[in-house]
């Protein structure tokens, strides 16, 4: 008889979650697999979610009921046992609520848990390190293109907290480092 299945939830993440190496650090959900990307019609990405933590703005998917309006994501499924440690990663109940939601993804129509701001501040801005993050996922699963130019275009402040930016800022180069790597790779291969 095989192994049973453990029970999995499917996650729509469309602020700084998308960055792989992001979702699936230690203090968050490690077992996250991908599925894909999609997107949800009638939102908008805002980053004016009142961070707890931190006092900066961080992601939201706004709900405008305009059906012009996107937000693209990265769509994880997750171990319904480690969900905990995502809500408390999160802020669940602290600042941002969850819901479901129909995802248009590469495989069709889904049903995806997504966590939603209750807590904004419209003057907010991101820190650079947390923006940076939202584009670097973006970038990594190949969002399209103009969604991701758009990303470029917020504007983002730095972190007072030299700890906290260089800690953040870590995790970015090496993201950075192991693109880098698997590109070199990669090129090796194919000229090989």
């Amino acid at each position: 008889m095989g192994a049973k299945r453990k029970e999995q939830i499917l996650c729509f993440s469309f602020g700084s979650n998308m960055l792989s190496s992001r979702m699936k650090c230690a203090d968050r959900v490690p077992s996250a697999k991908l599925l894909g990307i999609g997107y949800i019609t009638g939102y908008r990405l805002t980053f004016d979610k009142v961070s707890k933590k931190d006092g900066s703005g961080k992601c939201d998917a706004e709900i405008t009921n305009d059906e012009k309006d996107r937000v693209y994501s990265v769509l994880y499924t997750v171990e319904k046992s480690q969900k905990p440690k995502l809500n408390s990663a999160e802020g669940l109940r602290n600042g941002y609520e969850e819901k479901t939601v129909d995802v248009m993804s590469e495989r069709g129509l889904k049903r995806a848990v997504m966590y939603y701001a209750t807590s904004k501040d419209p003057l907010l801005k991101p820190y650079h390190w947390y923006k940076a993050c939202v584009v670097a996922g973006a970038v990594e699963h190949q969002l399209p293109f103009p969604y991701i130019e758009w990303l470029r275009t917020v504007e983002s402040i730095q972190d007072p907290d030299p700890a906290r930016r260089a800690k953040e800022e870590q995790l970015l180069t090496t993201y950075q480092l192991t693109t880098r790597s698997t590109r070199t790779r990669a090129k090796s291969a194919r000229a090989g």
